[in-house]
């Protein structure tokens, strides 16, 4: 099945995250150490996190490889967002830890300048994340998956952290020392703000939400259907890169079995040449038109 080939790519993405990023948090939180930068410091604990996320993705990708079993009959999709939604949890606690120790420095300062290295460093993180970043994207376009094109994202986010680190750092060499520190609270709160979103977005999907636009634009390619007199019901799921899409329409009450059997399949086509990852169920009604009050002619 295409979808699975495809997660099978996406992986590569994924392999390729977590070896930039374990190589550019150990430079960065050594050389952070070294060159007295809280800012780098604090960019390298977010590539930690990154890791973890980039694992948790990796993993996400191969359960979600599995084909459906007897206790899992949609098949394990959705092991993509319970990965993402643990990842989370490790990021969050990880943007608090730097938020504390960020605040710590502010009301302790140090009174040390980063070495001109760590901003090197810096601008060389940035220039890495930034060529994974397009090639994570281009991946994600290629094989039409959200969880690759997230981790593209989450690539594009860390380059503007590290540019930012830069910008800190050179103004902590260049007499304000108290910017170093102030970046390293702002990547805090960057590393909190991603983790949210990736809980927000992993709690939606658990809980069914549905693209409100997405069921505009699939209710009026249903209702265009030859054949199809009215949509009476739409209920759609996402587990992973599929979606489930349940539909409820009524045809000529009069029309047999193979004719009705040739709406429901054209409503089928029709879904998925929208969306080719989509498993659609059709339900057929009859359509009734209620009758009209007949309006009685007056007595004498």
């Amino acid at each position: 099945m295409e979808l699975y080939t495809n997660l099978r790519q996406g992986e590569k993405g994924a392999w390729l995250s977590i070896g930039t990023y374990l190589i550019l948090s150990s430079a960065k939180l050594s050389i952070g150490y070294i060159g007295t930068s809280e800012a780098l410091k604090a960019d390298g604990l977010n590539n930690t996190t990154d890791i973890i996320a980039s694992i948790a993705v990796l993993v996400g990708l191969r359960i979600a490889q599995r084909p459906p079993d007897s206790n899992h009959q949609y098949g394990h999709l959705r092991a993509e967002t319970v990965a993402s939604l643990v990842a989370s949890f490790i990021m969050l606690v990880v943007g608090l830890q730097v938020l504390v120790s960020s605040l710590k420095s502010l009301w302790e300062p140090t009174g040390t300048t980063p070495s001109l290295l760590t901003a090197y460093v810096a601008i060389g993180s940035a220039v890495v994340m930034y060529v994974v970043y397009r090639y994570n994207l281009a991946l994600s376009k290629k094989i039409k998956s959200a969880a690759v094109k997230a981790a593209a994202f989450d690539n594009r986010s860390d380059a503007l952290v590290s540019i930012g680190t830069a910008i800190g750092i050179f103004g902590a060499i260049f007499g304000f020392p108290i910017i170093d520190s102030l970046t390293a609270l702002i990547v805090a709160l960057l590393i909190i703000k991603t983790a949210v979103e990736i809980f927000w977005e992993a709690v939606q999907s658990l809980t069914d939400a549905f693209d409100i636009d997405e069921v505009e634009t699939l209710s009026v390619l249903i209702r265009n259907v030859d054949g199809v007199m009215e949509l009476l019901d739409f209920k759609g799921r996402a587990h992973g890169n599929m979606y489930f899409i349940d539909v409820t329409v009524t045809v000529d009450p009069y029309l047999n079995v193979f004719e009705s059997h040739r709406i429901t399949e054209e409503i089928e086509h029709t879904i998925m040449r929208e969306n080719r990852f989509c498993q659609v169920l059709v339900h057929i009604e009859p359509h009734i038109i209620p009758p009209q009050n007949e309006e009685k002619s007056p007595t004498n």
